[in-house]
C-alpha cells in the first residue's frame, strides 16, 4: 500500500514528457551530465593538489630534520676542536 509502483512511475514519467517535451528532457540530461562530470574533475584536481601539498610538507620536514642534523654534527665538531 505505502510503496510505489511500476505503473505509477510509468504514468509519472509519461506526464513529464508531456508537459516538458523530449528536446527540453535531453537538453536537461545534458546539462546535468556536464555539471556532474566537472564536480568529479573539480574533486579529482583538489585532491591532487593535497597530495601534492603533503608530499611538498613531508619534503620540506625531511629537510629540516637533515638540517637540524648537520647543525648538531657542525657543533659537537666545533666542540671537540676547541677542546683541543
Amino acid at each position: 500500500m505505502g510503496g510505489i509502483g511500476i505503473w505509477q512511475l510509468v504514468i509519472v514519467a509519461v506526464i513529464v514528457v508531456l508537459l516538458f517535451g523530449t528536446k527540453k528532457l535531453r537538453n536537461l540530461g545534458g546539462d546535468l551530465g556536464s555539471a556532474v562530470k566537472g564536480f568529479k574533475s573539480a574533486i579529482g584536481e583538489d585532491k591532487e593538489q593535497n597530495n601534492s601539498a603533503e608530499k611538498t610538507s613531508d619534503t620540506l620536514a625531511d629537510n629540516s630534520t637533515t638540517s637540524t642534523e648537520e647543525v648538531n654534527k657542525a657543533a659537537s665538531k666545533t666542540k671537540e676542536t676547541d677542546q683541543a
